[in-house]
């Protein structure tokens, strides 16, 4: 064991090496770095990672691991014991960290912070994780944005400082020789039934996989993305969210990367509205931090009045993916199977569930939680609450989504319904999406008996939506 004393890189969301401001400063530092990971559930409280976020985990610190030669040190409990007596145990000259923004994260790493300094260490933070961060973005007047358009198009991109380039991997690091922490399986994260086997199959967490993925995503995806997104369908979006979530690969990195295709004019159009997705996440962390009770307040107070049902039926149908609408089925289905949902089908599985179910967003937010290998807090509250209509810059309460008439334009020919709900594979496409008002023969040769092969809807759209419509107004009757 060397004596010179070490520097503690702490990864957080930010598993990866290149374009890591954390790890890279400690190498610069030039003494030998100790990279460390703490799962801090204790701390996270209500928060702490769901099932396929702890499946993902598991494997993106056994890249990140790798990636070291074997030298990443796992540790479990509250970081703001962990990290101090470590610290301590390993007379660390420094300790280095990317910033989180989550609250419960903000309020641990200041007391930590403030530990470290009081004993005479080095302690230093950066930015890793966010193109524009919270704190450099206001309105004139000082106040947040509560719109994403001025928010991202004045706040961020005319007034608020660029992007920050990129950092290289060191090409040469001398890593900390110690033998504390556990080993991997210590942690616990993966079930002891090994329910996630499509998973496995579906993504590459890691470092390389999310390279790989980004590169596929601009050699492939990026010409068709504005006219694609909206496709589930289709191969046109980038599905990056998870390895960004865990910080696997920086947004900078991809935000550049994009940038420096934008030469080409048949394109300009699509990677403008692919970095304007990479706004939202901004805007979302943003509202998180100005406000920290958007995971479970309702940002518009009014809808502390809103009449929600509670019919557990109703809700277990939505999860398992059983409610009778395909387009709404097929996504449920997606995301317990993978642990991923295309985006406009999420928008259309929220809106089912808060609008034609009248049930509240937080159970949509929870099963998220638990089963989105993304699943990020920012993220996730606050497009439960644009869904839900309460939220900042939210969607219009009229704004009720048609599972139908959305199958029919965004899966025309019935390709993600039919891989994810194959008891209907066999129907013509035109009758699809609406399988209760197939002729019975049709039904017949298609081999499906409603209620018995897949069932018949759980609500009446058109009643389910004039119920959703009337709990709106007495929002407003009630002022």
């Amino acid at each position: 064991m060397s004596d010179v004393k070490p520097v503690i890189v702490w990864f957080r969301q930010d598993l990866r090496l290149f374009d890591n401001p954390a790890f890279s400063a400690a190498v610069r530092s030039g003494a030998p770095v100790m990279p460390v990971y703490v799962l801090d559930d204790d701390s996270a409280g209500e928060w702490a990672m769901g099932a396929a976020s702890r499946w993902w985990l598991h494997r993106s610190l056994e890249s990140l691991h790798k990636d070291l030669g074997g030298h990443l040190r796992l540790f479990q409990g509250k970081a703001d014991d962990v990290i101090p007596r470590l610290a301590d145990r390993v007379s660390a000259g420094g300790i280095y960290w990317n910033r989180c923004y989550e609250p419960w994260r903000i309020a641990r790493d200041t007391i930590i912070k403030k530990a470290l300094i009081e004993d005479g260490r080095d302690a230093q933070s950066f930015n890793g994780s966010l193109l524009f961060e919270p704190p450099n973005i206001a309105k004139a007047d000082g106040t947040p944005y509560k719109v994403f358009t001025p928010f991202y198009r004045k706040g961020c991109l005319a007034s608020g400082p660029p992007p920050r380039e990129v950092v290289d991997r060191p090409a040469d690091f001398r890593l900390y020789e110690h033998d504390a922490g556990t080993e991997l399986e210590g942690l616990g994260l993966l079930p002891d039934i090994r329910w996630y086997g499509e998973m496995e199959n579906t993504w590459s967490p890691g470092e390389h996989g999310a390279q790989a993925r980004l590169d596929a995503f601009l050699e492939q995806g990026l010409q068709d993305y504005r006219s694609g997104r909206n496709r589930p369908d289709k191969e046109a979006v980038s599905r990056l969210s998870p390895h960004l979530h865990f910080g696997e690969i920086s947004p900078h990195q991809i935000w550049h990367d994009a940038k420096a295709l934008a030469g080409d004019s048949s394109i300009a159009d699509n990677i403008d509205h692919f970095l304007s997705e990479l706004g939202w996440r901004e805007f979302s962390y943003y509202l998180l931090y100005h406000w920290p009770e958007l995971p479970r307040t309702n940002l518009q107070n009014k809808f502390d009045r809103f009449p929600w049902r509670d019919d557990t039926n109703a809700l277990e149908r939505w999860q398992r993916g059983l409610t009778g609408y395909p387009i709404v089925d097929a996504g449920m289905r997606e995301l317990w199977r993978t642990g991923y949902m295309h985006n406009r089908v999420r928008m259309i599985v929220g809106s089912f569930l808060v609008k034609n179910l009248l049930l509240h967003w937080h159970h949509g937010e929870d099963w998220f939680w638990d089963t989105l290998a993304d699943a990020d807090l920012a993220n996730n509250s606050a497009s439960w609450q644009w869904i839900a209509g309460c939220g900042a810059d939210a969607a219009p309460y009229f704004r009720i989504f048609n599972p139908v008439t959305q199958g029919q334009k965004f899966d025309p020919q019935g390709a993600y319904v039919r891989r994810y709900v194959p008891e209907l594979a066999k129907l013509p496409t035109r009758h699809l999406h609406n399988p209760w008002e197939t002729p019975a023969d049709v039904l017949a040769d298609a081999g499906v008996k409603l209620d018995e092969h897949y069932p018949a809807p759980i609500v009446d759209l058109k009643a389910s939506r004039e119920r959703a419509l009337a709990a709106f107004r007495s929002l407003k009757d009630a002022q």
